[in-house]
């Protein structure tokens, strides 16, 4: 791990590019996905609970969210969570109708329902994390987007922020490439490759657990944690180098590097 005191000891010039997660990083979406999670999971979990007689227990966007689903793609955050319940689904299609009860089904029943409500809003960005982007752009340093969801691009354009970023390495993205998500560190590789940097060069900024342990397990350069909802101790623990709660604590690099 980077030997760093403090935010401002980093040294931009030691590095060829940023990558980025989205949703908590950029974009204030988090809630939306959370909301969008729980209301998938309860009514299943309800219909469940009726056919078999066993207790309603619903989803818990503090426990379960963090612990089983956040920072993970779309169909396995599903098997995840249902895994911890002991609920074992078939696997379906990606093309299942969202009331399908399937592994797909429930994912893109989730999905539906992110896409309305992104219909419905817009997109609030974390101004503090798109100035160091575009100062970092300014230095000279290449940007990319590394999530799991499968919105990304839309969510980047209802931003206004789709231009900040040369490389997004998103679900479909993920899915077309049979890449492993998060915390698997080949999405961070995959867009690493596509900038034609170095991990040892290129710094990964996360919020969540599965993020923090893939830019880890990757071997990048440096790991900046944002504590928007874990404990700052819990992302040091998975291997962040430094924690933040805003990227607006950050100094940017000097023009030109």
């Amino acid at each position: 791990m980077a030997d760093l005191k403090h935010p401002a000891d980093i040294a931009w010039e030691r590095y060829d590019a940023v990558l980025f997660d989205l949703d908590g990083v950029l974009t204030d979406t988090a809630g939306v996905h959370a909301d969008c999670w729980k209301r998938t999971f309860d009514e299943f979990l309800r219909r469940r609970a009726d056919r078999t007689g066993d207790p309603f227990q619903p989803f818990d966007i503090e426990g379960d969210y963090r612990l089983y689903v956040d920072g993970k793609r779309r169909y396995d955050g599903v098997r995840s969570f249902l895994h911890s319940r002991g609920i074992d689904l078939p696997e379906g299609s990606p093309d299942d109708p969202p009331d399908a009860e399937t592994v797909c089904g429930v994912g893109n029943r989730k999905n539906a329902l992110v896409s309305q409500a992104l219909e419905e809003g817009g997109v609030e960005v974390y101004q503090g994390s798109v100035d160091l982007v575009r100062a970092l752009r300014d230095a000279g340093v290449k940007t990319g987007v590394v999530s799991s969801s499968a919105n990304c691009a839309a969510v980047l354009r209802a931003a206004g922020i789709a231009d900040l970023f040369e490389v997004r390495v998103d679900g479909k993205v993920a899915a077309e490439l049979e890449l492993p998500g998060k915390p698997a560190p080949d999405t961070f590789l995959e867009a690493a490759r596509a900038l034609g940097v170095d991990a040892k060069r290129t710094v990964v900024v996360e919020d969540a657990i599965s993020g923090v342990q893939a830019g880890r397990g990757g071997g990048f350069g440096l790991v900046i944690g944002i504590a928007r909802h874990e404990e700052p101790g819990v992302l040091r623990e998975q291997g962040a180098d430094v924690v933040v709660s805003d990227l607006g604590e950050l100094s940017g690099p000097a023009r030109g590097g």
